[in-house]
C-alpha cells in the first residue's frame, strides 16, 4: 500500500475507534481502597483521588485559576451543593451533587457527538447512520483493512455496536432519541444495559472462547508479561484477589454473574465513597457535615473532585452551572 494509503486508512482507523466509544476497553478494577484510612495532609492521597476518580488530564484543569479564583468560584457551588440551604452540606447532599454532575458530563458528551451521527438531522440516529459514519468507510473498502490488528477489528467491532444499539433501542424502531443513544454510548449508567456490559467484558477477556475468565486471562487483561522476568508484587497480589475474590465457587475461573460482581458490585457506590471521603477529609469539627468555610480550606481537593467536575465547574459562568 502506498504512504498516502496508509496514513488515511490509519487516520480513519483512529476516527472510527474514536466515534465507536462502545467498543473500547475501559478499567475494569474498581478499586475500593478504604477511602477513610487515608490522612487528609497526605499529598500522595489527595493525587490518589485525582487520579483514580478523574483521570490524570481531568484532574488538571483546576491548574487554569489562582487559588483565589478557585475559592471564589468554589464558594458559589457550595451554595448550590447546599439544597436545603441551612449553610452545611451532608454527606448525602455531596453525594446527590456528585450523581448530578456525572450525569451531566454523561449528557454533555452525548451532544458533542449527536451531530456527527444524526445525518439527516432529525433528531434521530437510525442503526444505519450509526453504521455509515463509523463504518462507511471499511464497508465500502474492507480490503484495506485487511492487516488491521485485532483490537481494532471492525469486523469484530461491527456486529457487537449493532447487539449494543439494538438493546438500546428500547421501542425497536431501529433508531435511538438522545435517552436511547445516551445509554448506547454509556450502558455502565443504565440498569437495562448492564447484561450487555457484562458480556462485552467477557468477550474481551475470553481470549480462549469458553465463555469463561480464568486467572491467567484475568492477569493478562491488566498486566502483559513481556520480558519473562518476576511478576511484579501487585500482580500476585491480584491471583490472589482472583482466588479469594472473584472466583466465589471456586472452580478456577468467572462466569458473567462473577465477572458482575466484580464491575458492578451490588454494595459499592462511587459517588457515596467520594462523598464520603471528601466530608472525613474536610470535617474539621467532626460534626459529620461540611461548612462553607470548611470546604474552602480543603478547596484543593474540592477542585480535584468530582464534586466540581474535575474543576471544570470552577471555570464556567456560575449561570451556567
Amino acid at each position: 500500500m502506498e504512504l498516502l494509503g496508509f496514513v488515511c486508512v490509519c487516520v480513519l482507523l483512529c476516527s472510527a475507534v474514536v466515534h465507536s466509544k462502545p467498543t473500547l476497553r475501559k478499567e475494569r478494577v474498581i478499586h475500593d481502597t478504604d477511602l477513610n484510612m487515608r490522612t487528609p495532609d497526605d499529598n500522595k492521597s489527595f493525587q490518589y483521588d485525582h487520579e483514580a476518580f478523574l483521570g490524570k488530564e481531568e484532574a488538571k484543569t483546576f491548574d487554569q485559576l489562582t487559588p483565589e479564583e478557585s475559592k471564589e468560584r468554589l464558594g458559589k457551588i457550595v451554595q448550590r451543593i447546599d439544597t436545603n440551604g441551612d449553610g452545611y452540606i451532608t454527606t448525602a447532599e455531596l453525594k446527590a451533587w456528585i450523581k448530578r454532575v456525572q450525569k451531566r458530563y454523561v449528557y454533555e458528551n452525548v451532544a458533542k457527538v449527536w451531530t456527527d451521527y444524526d445525518l439527516n438531522k432529525d433528531s434521530r440516529i437510525s442503526w444505519n447512520e450509526y453504521k455509515q459514519a463509523t463504518y462507511g468507510y471499511y464497508l465500502s473498502n474492507p480490503e484495506e483493512f485487511e492487516e488491521a490488528t485485532e483490537q481494532f477489528s471492525f469486523k469484530k467491532m461491527l456486529p457487537r455496536d449493532e447487539r449494543r444499539f439494538r438493546t438500546a433501542d428500547l421501542n425497536g424502531d431501529q433508531t435511538a432519541d438522545r435517552e436511547e443513544f445516551t445509554a448506547f454510548l454509556h450502558p455502565e449508567e443504565f440498569e437495562h444495559m448492564r447484561d450487555i456490559v457484562i458480556l462485552e467484558t467477557l468477550e474481551d477477556i475470553d481470549k480462549n472462547g469458553d465463555g469463561h475468565v480464568d486467572e491467567d486471562e484475568y492477569i493478562a487483561d491488566m498486566f502483559a508479561h513481556e520480558d519473562g522476568g518476576p511478576e511484579p508484587d501487585w500482580v500476585r497480589t491480584e491471583r490472589e484477589q482472583f482466588s479469594d475474590f472473584r472466583d466465589l465457587n471456586k472452580d478456577g475461573k468467572m462466569d458473567e454473574e462473577e465477572i458482575r460482581q466484580w464491575i458492578m458490585p451490588q454494595d459499592y457506590d462511587h459517588a457515596q465513597a467520594e462523598a464520603r471521603h471528601l466530608v472525613y477529609e474536610s470535617d474539621k469539627d467532626k460534626d459529620q457535615m461540611l461548612s462553607k468555610e470548611e470546604i474552602i480550606e480543603n478547596w484543593n481537593m474540592f477542585v480535584g473532585s468530582q464534586a466540581t467536575n474535575y474543576g471544570e465547574d470552577l471555570t464556567r459562568n456560575h449561570d451556567e452551572l
